[in-house]
């Protein structure tokens, strides 16, 4: 009776040991979860963006969840992702803002919950390293002042200038069109005839805003847009008018059609980014932030000019 009382409570034990060993077990077996929320998920920059997140959670063992507007003029849709991936208990967060100012806020309602976020892409007002993680992203200014000392060097230092901006709010473009604009002011030559339009997050409002714009484009020398759907719409619009490769023109981002036109010569110059480097680091940052590794505020992704002389073979 005694034996079979201590076998009983030798069972026992060992089941409840099995249990908790095997619970630590499950529980050391989830891994983080990385919420990374672009602006948009339609334009070819984003799908960059996310190969680069994704080859990040692979090297890292972390799952990364890819959720964002399906275009870049939903706030409030971008609002309600960030508050949904905070009220679920995310382990992190990586996200492109679509407004420097409306974003702020569910931000802060992660840091309250003690949820990391990294900022790529697009400035969120406040500070790297202590309003959120890091600032992952190009130097934007800087890549506005490549594009416009290409467009001043193809113009020989005169002419008239058309500037499309992309969207009110958007840090990342007001940068680049800062950039651009200051190179203008430096070169008494040129002259900028519109710098107070914006195209929109579609290539079709783009193309709309550059079509309103044709008499201002056809007395212009040349032309600079600071993103993919203004580029885009640019040119589509001066293919209809006929004025596709009449202007010297100067755009931003490196998308399969637009290095094509590049290499036709309906564009000149563009300023690329490395989305694929941004969307890897951002993820690499907000692993670092969980395992409370020093990560720097900001981190530039880097830019260049891509001209047909230098251009990849096949657009790649």
């Amino acid at each position: 009776m005694r034996l079979s009382f201590f076998g009983s409570l030798m069972k026992k034990l060992l089941l409840a040991l099995t249990v908790a060993v095997v619970g630590s077990t499950l529980v050391a077996a989830e891994k983080p979860k990385i919420a990374v929320i672009p602006k948009g998920t339609t334009h070819s920059y984003w799908k960059s963006v996310e190969a680069g997140a994704l080859q990040a959670g692979a090297e890292l063992n972390v799952d990364i969840v890819w959720k964002g507007p399906l275009t870049e003029n939903d706030r409030a849709q971008q609002i309600g992702i960030v508050q949904q991936f905070v009220s679920s208990g995310i382990s992190a967060i990586v996200l492109a803002p679509l407004d420097d100012t409306a974003l702020r806020t569910p931000v802060q309602a992660a840091a309250a919950r003690k949820i990391p976020v990294v900022i790529i892409d697009s400035g969120l007002k406040g500070e790297a390293g202590k309003d959120f993680a890091s600032f992952v992203a190009t130097d934007n200014h800087h890549g506005g002042e490549i594009g416009g000392e290409e467009l001043v060097r193809l113009l020989g230092g005169k002419g008239k200038v058309v500037l499309l901006r992309y969207s009110a709010g958007s840090a990342s473009t007001a940068e680049r069109e800062a950039g651009f604009l200051d190179v203008m002011k430096k070169n008494p030559g040129i002259t900028v005839t519109v710098d107070n339009r914006y195209g929109g997050a579609e290539v079709s409002t783009a193309q709309d805003a550059a079509m309103n714009l044709i008499d201002k484009i056809r007395e212009a020398d040349g032309i600079f847009c600071p993103n993919e759907s203004t580029t885009q719409g640019m040119l589509l619009a001066m293919r209809q008018t006929g004025l596709a490769g009449k202007k010297k023109f100067v755009g931003f981002d490196t998308s399969d059609f637009l290095l094509a036109a590049l290499s036709r010569g309906d564009v000149q110059a563009l300023v690329a980014q490395n989305p694929k480097r941004m969307g890897y680091l951002g993820v690499v940052t907000a692993v670092k932030q969980l395992h409370g590794e020093k990560v720097d505020p900001r981190i530039d992704t880097g830019c260049e000019l891509v001209t047909k002389e230098n251009m990849p073979a096949a657009g790649k």
